[in-house]
């Protein structure tokens, strides 16, 4: 019986280790073309300074949580 319940929340655990470090994958690779667009253009525009994958993944996410999209299929007017 307790090996059962243990199996379980072993599961679980490396299930949410795993979707984590997939999303965590996914915003890396989402990062990429942030970065390689901004160090194309900013720097030589503006004078701005050139940003690293760990810079250009924090600007992802500060732009995740003040931009969001306010549509919704079921949203009736």
């Amino acid at each position: 019986m307790k090996s059962s319940v243990l199996e379980k929340l072993g599961a679980g655990i490396l299930i949410t280790i795993g979707v984590i470090g997939l999303l965590s994958g996914l915003g890396l690779l989402l990062v990429f073309p942030i970065k390689w667009t901004w160090n194309a253009t900013m720097p030589y525009l503006f004078g701005w300074p050139i940003l690293t994958w760990g810079k250009a993944w924090c600007l992802n996410f500060l732009c995740g949580c003040l931009i969001k999209s306010s549509f919704s299929a079921n949203k009736k007017d």
